[in-house]
């Protein structure tokens, strides 16, 4: 046999690098200790994703789960605003620690390393995935059973650099009611599929809006599509999360853990049965 190029497309199907491709995760901190990551994903930005990363590291803790978040978005990060989150990530000699929200859920994000949260984030893509990577090495992720990875949307450097460096356990596709959802989540299935990431299902946000004076159900973006669109691709629907004013009020405030909504709970199912309990 020649000897290995590399190219895949010029070499036979027994060779060694061709069963077995190389291996890019990273460790974490030395410090670290986490039990599942899990992947937040959708193939476009202002479907609800971070707002879908945060209910559901609310629900796991609300299940007695010990729970961070890893803010990838980092030129869109949104999550510290969700939880009241405001100053700066303290670091020493041992590393970078996240920052606790009231009830336990711990936080990093990109607006906890800025001298000022509204400053931009005006770097390149390498630079970027570069600062992901460090979120992952280099701050003390202590005693975390899911880490929920709030990642940009699309198929770019950062979700490539997730998917190859961290041990990602399984990902959630957030989606949205339009028609062109097919073709949304097509792409980040595809892209799991590539990466031989599991995928825990889909979610699809403001699937509906309740009338404040009958209660009926009414389809804003028009019927939905996620039920043939997970028959498609083989895939669970985890849920089907409304769009709630409540929620919103208590996002803009800060206070998103005070949400009583429940629309979660098959999506929190799904994680929670990667790490069973024992009896």
């Amino acid at each position: 046999m020649s000897e290995c190029t590399h190219d895949c497309s010029s070499c036979g199907e027994n060779c060694p690098s061709r069963n077995q491709p190389a291996d890019f995760r990273e460790p974490p901190h030395a410090l670290s200790s986490v039990k599942k990551v899990i992947g937040v994903v959708s193939g476009k930005g202002g479907v609800g994703k971070s707002m879908t990363s945060a209910m559901l590291a609310v629900a796991m803790r609300r299940q007695g789960y010990r729970v961070g978040i890893l803010d990838a978005d980092v030129t869109g990060p949104s999550i510290p605003k969700l939880f009241g989150i405001h100053g700066r990530a303290m670091a020493d000699e041992e590393g970078v620690w996240p920052i606790a929200s009231r009830t336990g859920i711990e936080v990093m994000s990109i607006n906890l390393l800025l001298d000022n949260e509204d400053d931009p984030v005006v770097w390149r893509g390498p630079v970027i995935a570069g600062a992901v990577k460090q979120f992952w090495q280099e701050v003390i992720w202590k005693d975390v059973d899911f880490l929920f990875v709030d990642m940009p949307p699309g198929t770019g450097d950062v979700p490539l650099t997730v998917f190859q460096t961290l041990p990602v356990d399984g990902i959630v596709v957030v989606a949205s009611p339009q028609d062109l959802v097919s073709l949304i989540v097509g792409k980040a299935v595809k892209m799991a599929e590539m990466m031989k990431i599991p995928i825990l299902g889909i979610v699809e946000n403001m699937s509906w809006l309740a009338c404040p004076d009958c209660g009926r159900r009414i389809p804003l973006f028009g019927e939905s599509h996620v039920e043939e669109v997970a028959a498609k691709h083989g895939l669970t629907l985890l849920a089907k999360m409304p769009l709630d004013p409540k929620l919103a009020a208590l996002a803009d405030a800060g206070a998103i853990e005070q949400y009583a909504g429940v629309y979660l709970d098959g999506a929190a199912g799904a994680v929670a049965a990667l790490l069973p309990r024992e009896a």
